[in-house]
């Protein structure tokens, strides 16, 4: 079993791991940080790497557990991310394959960021065509035996991992962007996207 952060449309690295487990906990107890890929995510667009932010409703001075963050919809974020997925990548070879899917994830307006991260995780899931059983905590996890792999949410000073290369649509322009959304991998790689993630051999 691997200990994960529910994070929105995760980092490849969080799938290399999954790719490998037979079991995945969520840790949904602990308090929310900012700087995280909790409410964000990184893909590759005409520009280079583009940040997708979920806008989060704050409560100053007052910590909120990762369960019970609200969304803020003020400035209609889930309608620019598609706009952005869409003119980022229907040029690649598969989007057009995995689109249908997605959209129920911009088009309803989900209240909290954990209903909205575990719904991005199942689509990814089913995607990937992975079945494996998932959990939440009941309580925060401080120290566990488990392999603890929360820190692959952990977006600011993160450690550069060694993704194989494999083919993006605007790499003639900046080159190869290693660990972006696991949707950019998905759109370009299509049913060979779990046999890539399978295939990484580094540590995590």
């Amino acid at each position: 079993m691997i200990l994960l952060q529910p994070t929105y449309f995760s980092p490849i690295v969080q799938y290399v791991a999954i790719s490998k487990s037979e079991n995945i906990c969520f840790e949904v107890e602990d308090n929310f940080q900012k700087q995280t890929y909790r409410n964000r995510c990184y893909i590759y667009t005409a520009n280079g790497t583009h940040l997708l932010n979920v806008p989060i409703q704050h409560n100053k001075g007052i910590k909120q557990r990762t369960k019970d963050v609200k969304i803020d919809y003020k400035d209609d974020w889930n309608k620019l991310h598609l706009k952005t997925l869409i003119t980022a990548y229907s040029s690649s070879p598969f989007f057009e394959f995995y689109i249908d899917e997605l959209l129920p994830i911009f088009n309803k307006k989900h209240i909290f960021l954990l209903d909205l991260n575990l719904l991005s995780h199942q689509v990814i899931m089913d995607a990937l065509q992975l079945e494996i059983t998932t959990t939440k905590t009941n309580e925060f996890i401080k120290e566990t035996p488990l392999n603890d792999f929360r820190k692959l949410a952990i977006s600011k000073g993160e450690p550069t991992y060694n993704l194989e290369r494999y083919i993006q649509v605007f790499e003639q322009n900046h080159g190869f962007i290693s660990n972006l959304s696991i949707l950019d991998l998905i759109f370009m790689e299509g049913p060979n996207a779990l046999n890539y993630l399978e295939s990484q051999n580094f540590n995590l």
